[in-house]
């Protein structure tokens, strides 16, 4: 049968660094220690000025070209996601389509999503491959969170860097899907719980007022409400179990929140991924960042199959979970 796999993945991140030293001389009352005690997170990649979601995206994916020694008219559909585009319209991904040199024949779309994003885009290649639509996708995620976030908010401050991923899903013949269906998730009600009011035309921006705001309590008790129950919701419409899973990429949120959602859904520590303390939660990478080195130790030559669980959760409200073979 045609289907969808993940046939690698490059990153991309800026060359600028926050670290706790740095946060812990404007915010006096966490310690370097303390911040990464909370956190789980040393240092942040941050984009420089004038560097952009677009330039890491493009960054991204010339390594993942560069990689896997493609020739760019080889992609039939680029796929972006990303929430801090370079412009509000034309959309980034025909932007990057020019800057890569891809086809003209290629299609090319913009999504907008935050920590599902990577899922969802997963979804979306699986749909345009086994479909027929395409033979090879590339998926770049990228955004510059730090560009979006107030100086005197040390809550977002200590969470977030810049970053960018990009993922060739391609399709194979196999016995049996290497992408299962994916499940789904959303809840509009929460939307406040991680905002960026002003820029809209509901809310035009009016000067340097752009900036996230997180309701930190009620996006944690999203998170420890909601994916359980996609764990659950993806173990029955796939029909697999816990134990069939090698390893549990979710969302690089913090650290804190990882452990809390280890314990609870009684995973074992060395299958259950946390790679963020150099880096930081850089929003839709975070799983593809996390996936990358993964993929590396399993292929040349690519090994036993190994099963992978992602799940991606947060801004939107929005959630997504997928069982993959890497």
């Amino acid at each position: 049968m045609l289907t969808a796999r993940i046939k690698a993945i490059a990153g991309h991140l800026p060359e600028g660094r926050l670290t706790n030293d740095a946060l812990a001389a404007r915010f006096p009352d966490w310690s370097a220690d303390k911040i990464l005690e909370k956190t789980g997170i040393a240092e942040r990649r941050i984009a420089a000025d004038g560097e952009t979601a677009l330039d890491l995206a493009e960054g991204a994916a010339r390594a993942l070209l560069a990689k896997e020694g493609l020739d760019p008219a080889e992609i039939d559909f680029l796929l972006l996601c990303t929430q801090t585009p370079d412009y509000v319209l034309p959309t980034g991904a025909c932007l990057l389509q020019a800057r890569l040199g891809l086809p003209t024949s290629a299609g090319a779309l913009d999504f907008n999503l935050g920590c599902s994003g990577f899922v969802y885009g997963l979804s979306l290649a699986k749909a345009l491959i086994e479909s027929g639509q395409a033979k090879r996708v590339l998926l770049v995620t990228a955004d510059t969170y730090s560009k979006l976030l107030d100086p005197d908010d040390q809550s977002v401050r200590t969470l977030f860097g810049d970053g960018a991923a990009a993922t060739l899903v391609e399709a194979v013949e196999a016995d049996a899907p290497l992408i299962d269906p994916v499940v789904f998730g959303t809840d509009g009600k929460g939307g406040e719980h991680l905002m960026v009011r002003r820029g809209g035309f509901r809310e035009p921006s009016a000067g340097g007022d752009m900036v996230l705001r997180m309701d930190g309590p009620a996006v944690m008790a999203f998170t420890l409400g909601h994916v359980p129950k996609a764990v659950d919701g993806l173990l029955q419409r796939t029909g697999r179990t816990m134990e069939e899973h090698d390893l549990f990429v979710f969302h690089q949120a913090n650290g804190f929140i990882l452990e809390r959602l280890r314990r609870k859904l009684a995973i074992a520590p060395e299958r259950f991924v946390i790679d963020m303390r150099e880096v930081g939660n850089t929003v839709s990478s975070t799983i593809p960042l996390a996936l990358a080195p993964l993929l590396q130790a399993a292929g040349a030559p690519r090994g036993a199959p190994r099963r992978a669980m992602l799940v991606g959760f947060g801004v939107g409200l929005s959630w997504a979970a997928a069982s993959v073979v890497i």
